[in-house]
Formats: structure tokens, sequence, C-alpha cells
């Protein structure tokens, strides 16, 4: 089987970063998503093996020190952290696989997949994205002061990442995220691969 693309995409927390790659996943059939361990408690609505493996720090500790993860890191008071095991089988039955990530962890699979593709969201504005934070009715605004101080560092990391694209409208953005994985299949490398026989046929 030809080996799948990986999509690394990265935004602040309420960018929106959740909502797309759901809207995503629902369009592309062929791109799956990593699901990711985390120490964090699950909020409302949330499922284990679903939205996140929801582990406690022991048995995460345990993984980290058997080297079962790509990428971990630890955001605001949680750990998380990305099976290499199943992203590496996920990729070798040929599916694109999106890592739904923060810099840190962008940064660590940079450095072992050199050619995996960097996405950063970014909200239309700060006052947006504090909007947004206040919307979910999760977190007191001791949370969410802390969150936005922490949204604009992350932020300062964008240049890092091979594509930005802004969350202002929903739909927009999506387009935009759809654009760029059709753009990486397409590719000259990954058409020579994919469709060989063809084009042996033709030149």
């Amino acid at each position: 089987m030809i080996s799948g693309n990986l999509f690394i995409i990265t935004a602040a927390s309420g960018a929106g970063k959740t909502s797309l790659v759901k809207a995503l996943l629902d369009k592309d059939a062929h791109v799956k998503l990593s699901i990711s361990h985390t120490t964090r408690v699950p909020r409302p609505g949330e499922e284990d093996g679903v939205h996140y493996h929801f582990v406690d720090e022991a048995t995460f500790l345990g993984m980290l020190e058997k080297g079962a993860f790509l990428e971990s890191a630890q955001v605001h008071s949680a750990r998380y952290g990305t099976s290499e095991k199943a992203v590496n089988t996920a990729l070798a039955a040929g599916h694109d696989v999106i890592l739904e990530i923060d810099w840190q962890g962008a940064e660590q699979v940079r450095a072992i997949y050199p050619l995996a593709v960097s996405i950063f969201i970014l909200p239309p504005s700060l006052d947006t994205l504090a909007e947004r934070l206040k919307g979910r009715a999760q977190d007191s605004d001791a949370v969410i002061a802390s969150r936005l101080a922490v949204a604009r560092e992350e932020m300062r990391h964008l240049v890092a990442f091979d594509y930005v694209t802004i969350n202002d409208k929903f739909e927009d953005a999506l387009q935009d995220l759809i654009a760029i994985i059709q753009a990486q299949r397409l590719k000259t490398n990954t058409q020579l691969e994919r469709h060989s026989a063809l084009i042996q046929t033709l030149v």
C-alpha cells in the first residue's frame, strides 16, 4: 500500500481547530484523525477513545518512559501524547493522518517526519478568541485569561508552519484545509507513486 500523508494542524485554544477538523473528517473519508492520549479530565460530551484516550498520570508517564509517543507535551495542567504505533500503522495503510496537536508537538513531529505538512489556524482577532472561549461556558474567567495569555505565545510560533489560515468565516477556513490536503495529494512525487502503472504507459 502507498504511504499516506501526515498533516499537523495547530491552533491556539478557541480558534476553532477541533470544529474544523471534525468538518474536514465528515467531508473526506480518506483522512483519519490520530486520537491523542491525555491526562486531562473529559469535558461534557467527550468520549474515551473518540475524542481522546483519557489516562491517568501514572499510565501516561509509563508510556512516555517506554517511548510509545511520537510527540508529547504539557499544555496548561495536562499532558498530551500521540501514539507512534497508531500513526505509523495508519500511514502504512495509505491513509492521510491528521495530528491535532500544539506547536511543541508539531516541532517534535517535524524532526522525525520532515515531509509532514503543518497548518496553523488563527482567530480573526483576540476579541473573537476571548468570546469563543467564554462561549464554551466551561472555564472560569481566570482560566480564560490564562488561556488568552498562552494563546498569544502559541501564535508567535506560526512562522514555523507551512500554511496559515484564518478562521473568520468557518466555511472559508474549511475550504482552505481541503485545498491544502488536495494539493498535497496532487504533488508529482505522490502521483508518480500512486499512479505509476498509468504514468509508465503515458511517458
